[in-house]
């Protein structure tokens, strides 16, 4: 995930690697393209998709899709300017206390994880 702020509520978290899809792209090359911009590793394998929402769908439409891979490779570093902040791995087991203590960043994130941590356990 990446650790940085977010001007617009002037707070400091985590959020997990993502960004809006191009017209020519599917959900899932975008977020494999993401992920490598973001952190410097490239997604490896198929992507599992994981769940499609829409965060506040009275207000605005912007859906969400959630995709994991399993394995990644380093390719280089970050390479997209916008993005900053510092790269770091998070285990899953600190997710619910993350989320309790307002940690996380954004209802992509909050959503993605919880609904993570609900499948791999039942």
């Amino acid at each position: 995930m990446l650790w940085r702020q977010r001007f617009v509520v002037n707070q400091w978290g985590y959020e997990l690697l993502g960004g809006l899809v191009e017209p020519s792209e599917d959900p899932a090359t975008t977020a494999a393209r993401e992920a490598e911009e973001e952190s410097g590793w490239r997604p490896v394998g198929p992507p599992e998709h994981l769940t499609t929402f829409q965060p506040l769908p009275g207000i605005v439409d912007a859906q969400v899709d959630v995709y994991l891979w399993r394995d990644a490779e380093q390719v280089g570093q970050p390479s997209d300017p916008d993005e900053t902040g510092r790269l770091e791995w998070v285990a899953l087991d600190r997710v619910p206390d993350l989320v309790r203590s307002g940690q996380l960043l954004g209802a992509g994130t909050v959503i993605a994880l919880l609904h993570y941590l609900t499948m791999r356990d039942s």
